[in-house]
């Protein structure tokens, strides 16, 4: 790649892509989404951070479009970024943690939203059982960090 200013030849970078995912809860359990596209599978609601909008911002606008529900950011939990976290290409995912009223209805890439429970969650796509592993195990520690912004 040249640089479009002066035409000097750029190195190649190859950087992992920034994502999001949600942890939505409702009194009744934790949102997933089941994915219409590849790799399918149950998941929680989440994507990629778009150019000029902040990890917070692509939280709730993917929350929304997979879920049809207005979210609040209680607070960010912790960042995965495992090379092999995701089939397609490395991605490092910020997850927040968030509550919202209503019933979720699946839309954009999720073909259905539902609410599950610890006890009974599907298997789960990319690296989502381990986030909600350290979830569970973070609320059942009473352990609580400061609210996102």
């Amino acid at each position: 790649m040249n640089c479009p200013d002066c035409g000097v030849q750029l190195p190649d970078r190859r950087n992992p892509v920034p994502t999001v995912d949600i942890i939505i809860e409702l009194p009744e359990g934790i949102v997933l989404i089941e994915r219409k596209n590849p790799p399918f599978g149950w998941a929680l609601p989440g994507g990629f951070v778009d150019y000029g909008e902040s990890f917070e911002q692509a939280a709730v606008r993917e929350a929304q479009e997979e879920t049809g529900l207005s979210v609040t950011l209680i607070r960010q939990f912790h960042t995965y970024s495992d090379p092999g976290r995701d089939p397609r290409q490395h991605t490092a995912s910020t997850v927040f943690i968030a509550t919202a009223s209503g019933t979720p209805q699946g839309g954009d890439d999720a073909a259905r939203a539902e609410i599950f429970r610890k006890n009974n969650l599907p298997p789960l796509a990319f690296d989502h059982a381990k986030i909600l592993a350290d979830y569970f195990r973070m609320k059942e520690s009473g352990y609580s960090e400061p609210h996102a912004k």
